[in-house]
């Protein structure tokens, strides 16, 4: 992914995570409500934004390294 120099609300990072939420493993569903029910650094939140943008457009591959990250961002919160 690129680097990116925008920083991303926590409201954008949820409107992003509903938009792709048909494309998420189902079980990361409950992970991102706990995410969301705390406060997080920019970098995280920037970090979160853009492994799910565009995840519905990813291949396996891609989504498999995604998702890796994603879990271990959302059960190390």
């Amino acid at each position: 992914m690129s680097e990116c120099k925008l920083d991303h609300s926590l409201e954008d990072v949820k409107s992003k995570v509903d938009s792709q939420a048909a494309f998420l493993p189902e079980d990361m569903k409950q992970l991102f409500e706990q995410f969301f029910a705390k406060e997080h650094t920019q970098d995280l939140l920037n970090e979160v934004f853009h492994l799910v943008k565009k995840y519905d457009l990813a291949d396996e591959q891609e989504r498999c390294r995604r998702n890796k990250r994603l879990y271990l961002v959302l059960r190390n919160v």
